[in-house]
């Protein structure tokens, strides 16, 4: 199998320096970190996807046995980092894709040697003594509502995530992208999304790892932040100064900031 074909790989940047693999969220396809680029391409070999049933990634690769779980994305983190032959790369994950990199970096430890968190959630329902910010209720909604009708949740919910209601066109570029993305392929990947419980799976975690969350974040609220940073031994915790769940676009020049700093911090 291609897997560069299979998952739209992309490589740019130095490629004498360390490599950094940046990871998506729900969908969103790689494009969503085109400000983010430009703060490491100078120093930094950049690797770029697209899980498959995202962006330009081959459709044909889809399965819905292998994406029912978190697991079957972290094998194609693990499948791209092994066919660049990637060594102690810097894994970037945004929301679900941080826990994504965690399962990753458990199944390719030699591949992958630091994690990055932006607006990291291990589980989105809330639990005795945990607060993930929604109720089992909620998620039911969440998912009856996506698999009705994806184009109008689509539509409502991206402004949601989004936050920064001052500034449409944010919200505008987030519904795109969900639209663009294949319903079916969209539905396997939310229910994988929104039901998984990755908590205990943190533990796991002996790498350096860096976790950003924003001052206001309805899908991460700041418990959240706080619950992943005490369960991560030795993990820095950095409240970037960002409203929504996407700071590296509604606050790319933070979120560049405090993921360069953590960069330098490894070299």
């Amino acid at each position: 199998m291609d897997i560069g074909r299979r998952n739209n790989v992309t490589v740019v940047g130095n490629p004498q320096g360390p490599t950094v693999v940046l990871a998506h969220g729900f969908g969103c396809d790689q494009n969503m970190w085109r400000l983010t680029v430009p703060a490491l391409v100078e120093e930094y070999r950049v690797v770029l996807f697209d899980y498959v049933g995202s962006g330009r990634s081959d459709p044909s690769a889809f399965s819905a046995d292998r994406y029912a779980s978190l697991d079957g994305y972290a094998r194609d983190v693990a499948e791209v980092c092994a066919a660049l032959d990637l060594r102690d790369a810097v894994f970037v994950g945004h929301s679900v894709s941080a826990m994504i990199g965690v399962l990753a970096a458990a199944l390719a430890p030699d591949r992958i040697g630091a994690l990055v968190m932006v607006a990291p959630s291990p589980r989105y329902i809330d639990d005795d003594g945990y607060r993930g910010g929604f109720s089992a209720a909620d998620i039911d909604e969440l998912l009856e509502s996506l698999e009705s009708n994806y184009l109008g949740w689509s539509a409502s919910m991206a402004p949601v995530i989004m936050g920064n209601p001052e500034r449409p066109g944010l919200a505008a570029e987030l519904t795109n992208s969900f639209c663009a993305t294949d319903p079916d392929m969209a539905r396997v990947f939310a229910r994988a999304t929104f039901l998984s419980d990755s908590r205990d799976d943190l533990k796991t975690v002996s790498v350096p790892t860096l976790v950003l969350e924003c001052t206001r974040d309805v899908i991460a609220p700041r418990e959240v932040g706080a619950f992943v940073h005490e369960a991560i031994p030795g993990s820095t915790l950095v409240t970037l100064d960002a409203t929504g769940h996407c700071p590296h676009l509604s606050a790319p020049e933070a979120t560049n900031e405090a993921i360069t700093a953590f960069l330098a911090s490894l070299r």
